[in-house]
């Protein structure tokens, strides 16, 4: 069951027995849209909402989470929990989400009940499930890495027999940031995998590990009137499986490979039927092919450099188009725009043992670079995790790069000047 935390109107606003205003944050007339998950995406979203006007109410695990320190209506309750959704959907004008972890069924369910899911469950399941959605992308002709299901370690040494070593083994459901993924040298390496076929519900999910020249990510919205909006195709640098740094737009770019990964991205929208925003993660191939990687129905860490870089971030986009608004403009405000997330760090003496020495961080980089943004998400840190992002802008891209890299690595404790 789900605990509402929204305080009664005998409390004021920050009443420390419920952790919320019981004010949604909606002006009057304006529409409440329910977020299922309290992370930092979700978080990202209240300032959108307060701009627009509209309300955001959070079902969170617990009042620590990111998103609970920062929207007013929040209610406790586990994502897994149908009574639980029941009640943060309620009165809602949309449900819409922080992570895609929501059982189908659940959503089926909801969707039965009259609750707008955006997106509705038939779309989020390809992201969800990634042998479903490599199934469906074959069938729609979008070029991906070959893959196969195989049940068992016979069939995963054959498969990689068949397309050549090195393989890539990843668990259908529950994988991100490089969680639930295996890369396999070779037929020893699979025999070590019998752990997952015998702990998985289902096949696994194995493809060739591509020859890829770069990482690229497409971020595209959709609402359910059909208008569609896609940002410039970015470049993506992960490290250790999680997002580090993103450039806007892809530097060098072929215009071809550019146009081929947009049409790519707004065919899975439509023909998925997706609402909100969709991140369409790929590879460029060194012959010239994009391959699509990876779906994500929701604002997406490759998309955090439209808070200050594009007319429209993704996340007002996302509200603006689970509500079925008029979409915004992607277009970017300067030629360059540069984001790096800041992750908790391995030193001991730095910010990864002392939460306080991140805010003492700002007296240096807001110096240094007052044009520079600094998102911090209200987590506890620890080594590794994401703990914010930072952003900055211009004319010049090695310049750009060098500034946030800067500012990133300073917050985050892995430098001291």
């Amino acid at each position: 069951m789900s605990t509402s935390v929204t305080a009664p109107t005998t409390h004021g606003p920050g009443d420390p027995t419920t952790g919320a205003s019981g004010r949604t944050g909606a002006g009057p007339g304006f529409p409440v849209v329910a977020v299922v998950g309290g992370g930092q995406l979700a978080r990202m979203l209240q300032p959108a909402a307060v701009e627009l006007g509209v309300g955001l109410r959070v079902l969170a695990a617990g009042l620590e989470e990111s998103a609970a320190l920062a929207v007013p209506d929040v209610r406790l309750g586990a994502h897994t929990d149908l009574d639980a959704l029941r009640a943060v959907a309620a009165g809602a004008a949309a449900l819409t989400f922080d992570h895609e972890h929501v059982p189908t069924e659940h959503l089926r369910a909801l969707a039965a009940d009259g609750v707008a899911v955006r997106p509705g469950p038939e779309a989020l399941v390809h992201a969800q499930d990634k042998l479903v959605m490599r199934a469906r992308l074959t069938e729609l002709g979008v070029p991906c890495p070959r893959w196969a299901a195989v049940a068992d370690t016979d069939a995963l040494v054959a498969f990689g027999d068949d397309v050549g070593w090195p393989v890539v083994l990843k668990t259908p459901r529950g994988g991100y940031d490089g969680k639930g993924v295996r890369v396999l040298a070779d037929a020893a390496a699979a025999a070590g995998a019998q752990d997952w076929f015998e702990t998985t519900d289902g096949p696994l999910l194995v493809e060739e590990a591509v020859d890829f020249r770069r990482e690229l990510a497409v971020l595209v919205a959709r609402s359910p009137s059909g208008q569609v909006a896609a940002w410039p195709v970015v470049e993506t640098v992960q490290r250790g499986g999680v997002c580090h740094e993103v450039t806007a737009p892809a530097p060098g770019l072929d215009d071809d490979v550019a146009a081929r990964a947009v049409d790519a991205a707004l065919r899975v929208a439509g023909e998925l039927g997706t609402t909100g925003v969709l991140a369409v993660e790929c590879f460029e191939t060194r012959d010239g092919r994009v391959l699509v990687n990876e779906l994500a129905m929701r604002p997406h860490n490759s998309g955090h450099w439209t808070q200050d870089g594009a007319a429209t971030s993704q996340f007002e986009q996302h509200l603006r188009a689970v509500l079925d608004l008029p979409l915004g403009s992607p277009r970017a405000r300067a030629p360059w725009t540069v984001m790096v997330n800041v992750l908790g760090s391995a030193r001991p003496d730095r910010a990864a043992e002392d939460p306080a020495a991140m805010y003492g961080s700002y007296l240096h980089v807001m110096a240094r670079d007052p044009e520079v943004k600094v998102h911090l998400y209200g987590k506890g840190v620890r080594v590794g995790r994401k703990l914010g992002h930072v952003t900055a802008w211009g004319e010049d891209l090695d310049d750009v790069r060098a500034r946030a890299r800067h500012a990133a690595a300073f917050v985050a404790g892995e430098i001291d000047e």
